[in-house]
């Protein structure tokens, strides 16, 4: 009897902490999608300020990059500064900071490129609640659980979809300053329950290094190198056609401006939801078979595209391929991260690794636009693409299996001496 009232309580104290770590994943989940949303507001007004201010192509270029430069590597002190203080302090703080250049730039930074650079420069700082979540939520499960919940996590990054889909209609329906001042207040609510509810889970390593030590040591990690290479390919991969997709389409296939918006729509989400998978399968049969596979379909779907195939069905085929194996990849590389980073350095790997990924989603359409320009056809960018994904599946098999191998192996037992 004694037994069974012992066994009972220790299945209800599982069932609390699992309640509770669902509640911080979803908290998190919902402060990165408000975060990115906030992040993306100047990118669709990007024509609409080009028009307003007579900004030339390389200003409006500018103007959108950004937050998104400053975003992507500010997630490396972010994430180092998560490791020591936790995500329980760092998300309201995120959250608190970006609602002062989102209402800057809605009340009073849209009258000057400056004044909009600054704003945006400082909004860059949405971008960094990534490095944020990451090593939050890797803390709150278990190793066999971590990739789909850093997966999950990661969907997050839908947010930019929100921003995307309701920043041009709220300025025509309510005037220039609605869509920030709409946004200010959610991150303002968000900033408040995060403040009151969220909670690092209970024996997280803290870091105790100084930041510049800390960040020093995690540069050394090979998981760090190898982790990021992977991310520029896959993230870097999902950034770059959800930036440049449209241009592609309009330009190679003749689209009208709204059907290519709405194929690229479409990539996007498929990448999204893809992402938790590509976490789950990494928890079932590891990140490294999953990553070999995802790269392996980019490799093969790129070459595809190479020659420039009829948009149906081979085309569509192709870039709806691409997109579910960027997305399950982004889940994957995390995966890997969780499953390999030293705990107490979870957040200085994700600060490094989510910049890679963010910066490298400069890289192609800046390639491809170049090639275009003296080709006049984007099949050797792509050819390019196939040929990187196919150096990102060797470095899977090799280094980063050799790596993973390395760390799951058990410690020999010491033998007492005498």
């Amino acid at each position: 009897m004694r037994r069974s009232s012992m066994a009972e309580t220790g299945g209800n104290v599982t069932e609390k902490t699992d309640g509770r770590a669902m509640l911080m994943l979803v908290l998190a989940t919902v402060g990165f999608a408000v975060n990115f949303w906030a992040w993306a507001l100047l990118s669709p007004l990007g024509p609409r300020f080009k028009e307003l201010l007579g900004l030339s192509a390389p200003q409006q270029a500018l103007l959108v990059a950004v937050p998104v430069i400053v975003g992507s590597l500010g997630r490396i002190p972010v994430g180092a500064l998560t490791d020591r203080y936790g995500g329980r302090v760092m998300f309201p703080l995120v959250s608190a900071v970006t609602i002062v250049p989102v209402l800057f730039i809605g009340v009073a930074g849209q009258t000057s490129l400056a004044a909009l650079l600054a704003g945006g420069f400082f909004l860059g700082v949405a971008g960094t609640a990534f490095a944020v979540g990451v090593p939050f939520v890797n803390a709150w499960f278990p190793p066999h659980r971590r990739g789909l919940a850093v997966g999950i996590f990661g969907a997050g990054m839908g947010g930019t979809a929100v921003s995307a889909l309701t920043t041009v209609g709220l300025v025509e329906r309510g005037g220039a300053a609605l869509p920030f001042v709409i946004t200010a207040v959610v991150l303002a609510l968000y900033a408040v329950v995060a403040w009151l509810v969220l909670r690092d889970a209970p024996g997280r390593s803290v870091a105790g290094q100084p930041l510049l030590a800390r960040l020093a040591a995690t540069a050394r990690l090979p998981i760090t190198w190898q982790a990021c290479l992977l991310y520029a390919v896959a993230f870097g991969g999902y950034v770059a056609f959800s930036v440049y997709l449209p241009a592609y389409l309009q330009t190679g296939y003749g689209l009208e401006q709204a059907d290519a918006a709405y194929r690229m729509a479409g990539f996007v989400a498929l990448a999204v939801l893809m992402r938790p998978l590509g976490g789950w399968l990494s928890d079932r049969i590891g990140p490294v078979r999953v990553l070999a596979g995802v790269f392996t379909v980019v490799a093969v779907m790129a070459a595809v595209q190479a020659l420039t195939p009829a948009l149906m069905p081979v085309g569509t085929v192709a870039f709806l391929s691409m997109a579910a194996a960027l997305g399950a990849g982004s889940g994957a590389t995390f995966a890997l991260v969780a499953q390999v980073a030293p705990a107490d350095k979870v957040g200085s790997v994700t600060g490094l690794v989510g910049a890679a990924g963010g910066l490298g989603g400069f890289v192609p359409p800046l390639v491809m636009g170049f090639i275009y320009g003296r080709l006049g056809s984007y099949g050797l960018g792509l050819a390019l693409l196939a040929g990187t994904a196919v150096l990102a599946v060797v470095l899977t098999l090799t280094a980063v299996r050799s790596l993973t191998a390395a760390r799951q192996a058990p410690t020999a037992p010491q033998v007492p001496a005498g």
